[in-house]
């Protein structure tokens, strides 16, 4: 079980089959597998050895697949970064991996320059586009690697702070690879609409299931012009398409979507977050007769855990579904027993995708890895059929007065006023509540009165979980993964609110 022979064995079997489709360049099976193997060649010969970490500092594209599947085939670790890091960001998760080498580009390398002379170990820097590249195979041989070993370091969004490394093994992400290659029935006729970063592990999900069956990686960087990746998706037929809640939000809100018909699409993916069941059902009236998949996971367990049947979606609203194949889920409360239906615990999850750990963080690993599985951080309900409804992050729930107050249901109600394009509850300090509620609110274009929102959210909501501020904004901040950055929110004043640029 070794992610590098997905690349492998599917250049055997589809060797002149298109395996990269990136605005006008295309890349067969075959052709990524050598040039794979050169990247391999160059790194050997630079010295990288079994168990070493290699960034890679690029966007998504051929090279970057290249790059990935090359740095496994040496049995060193692969360390993907947001490649819109600035040096300063850039030299914290330095120094915390310490790697051996580089790999990026022209593009990029000024802000790795600027890195490294805060840096104060020597690390190698190759640009691939600034390198020659010898189709000889070099004469070094990578070292032999077993399915235990450490694959990927994947950090995580850090919504709340510095980032944490997730140490995956081969075995963690290749059992989770299998797993959504099955319930999704995916093979090698299916093409996926990219738009999501490889780096992300939702991202990198995606890379690995598509190559290991055998399909296309239909890669388009431009998503802040959605129109042009929905002509992409039309002219290379795609199969499928990824999304977080604030994708599906821009194509809905702010794409021609409604104007495309995609003959060939057979099923939609959503994770990353909680998405308002108001929107799911607006997406499947634009775009009717597909599959819809609800998907819930974290980086903690190689990407993801449960899946709701598209077959589900009316009946189980806002339901994240039951745990994929091999893998265990249980709602827990406080004692560490099993929930009844209806009550509020903690998603604790088993199963071989679980990683191995927090790289250099043992104390924060024993806060979650622990003897009943991986503690998620997430507090769910379980109804009388075993569907799982998540409540909200432990962290952001909000305590006010002696209630606990799920965010996500303030939200779905919010999401049901049509001008509402983005919306996040929070809870700020009180004096004599602890909390109270504040939301913030974007629109799309027509507005309507904060008197207007709370008279609908007396209407949908009991008076203890009205919010008692409101405030409209620009946009939300966000993670570059498309999550919502609910502490930056909960430490804006009232006086201000200028969004900061995705990180």
């Amino acid at each position: 079980m070794l992610i590098h022979n997905f690349l492998k064995n599917s250049a055997k079997l589809y060797p002149d089959k298109a395996a990269v489709v990136h605005q006008d360049k295309k890349c067969t099976y075959q052709e990524l597998d050598k040039l794979s193997d050169v990247y391999t060649a160059i790194l050997l010969d630079r010295g990288v050895q079994k168990g070493e970490r290699v960034i890679i500092f690029l966007d998504n594209g051929i090279e970057y697949i290249a790059a990935y599947f090359s740095i496994l085939k040496t049995g060193a670790v692969v360390v993907a970064l947001n490649s819109q890091l600035v040096s300063r960001e850039l030299k914290v998760l330095l120094n915390d991996c310490t790697p051996k080498i580089i790999i990026s580009d022209k593009k990029h390398s000024r802000i790795i320059e600027e890195a490294l002379t805060l840096f104060d170990q020597p690390i190698d820097l190759l640009l691939i586009d600034a390198c020659i590249l010898n189709p000889e195979a070099c004469s070094l041989k990578p070292a032999a690697c077993s399915d235990s070993d450490l694959a990927m370091i994947i950090y995580t969004s850090g919504t709340t702070g510095t980032p944490k490394g997730v140490m995956l093994s081969h075995r963690n992400i290749c059992v989770n690879t299998d797993s959504i290659i099955k319930y999704l029935e995916l093979s090698a006729e299916d093409k996926i609409m990219v738009v999501l970063p490889f780096y992300y592990s939702y991202g990198n999900s995606l890379l690995t299931t598509h190559i290991k069956a055998g399909g296309t990686l239909v890669i388009d960087n431009r998503f802040m012009y959605p129109n042009v990746v929905l002509d992409t998706m039309l002219k290379e037929e795609v199969t499928g398409f990824a999304g977080v809640p604030s994708t599906f939000m821009i194509l809905i809100k702010k794409s021609s979507i409604s104007k495309y018909i995609f003959p060939k699409l057979r099923y939609v993916t959503q994770a990353g977050g909680a998405m308002p069941a108001v929107m799911i059902e607006e997406f499947l009236k634009i775009i009717p007769r597909i599959n819809f998949f609800v998907m819930y996971g974290q980086t903690e367990a190689a990407a993801r855990l449960s899946y709701l049947h598209p077959g589900f979606l009316k009946n189980k609203a806002g339901s994240i579904g039951k745990a994929i194949p091999g893998v265990e889920l249980e709602v827990i409360n406080e004692q560490g027993e099993k929930v009844n239906p209806g009550e509020i615990g903690e998603i604790v999850a088993r199963g071989d995708n679980v990683m191995k750990g927090y790289w250099n963080a043992p104390k924060e690993t024993e806060l979650v890895l622990k003897k009943q599985g991986l503690f998620t951080g997430d507090l769910a309900k379980v109804d009388e059929d075993g569907f799982i409804y998540l409540v909200s992050r432990k962290k952001d729930m909000i305590k006010s007065g002696a209630n606990r107050i799920s965010p996500f249901e303030i939200e779905e109600v919010v999401y049901l006023l049509p001008e509402v394009e983005e919306c996040a509850a929070v809870g700020i300090p009180d004096d004599i509540l602890g909390e109270s509620i504040k939301i913030f609110v974007a629109f799309n274009g027509s507005k309507i009165s904060d008197k207007e929102i709370m008279i609908h959210c007396k209407k949908n909501l009991a008076a203890y979980k009205l919010p008692k501020f409101i405030e409209v904004v620009g946009q939300l901040p966000k993670t570059a993964s498309g999550k919502i950055k609910r502490e930056e929110l909960k430490s804006i004043s009232a006086s201000g609110y200028k969004p900061q640029a995705a990180d």
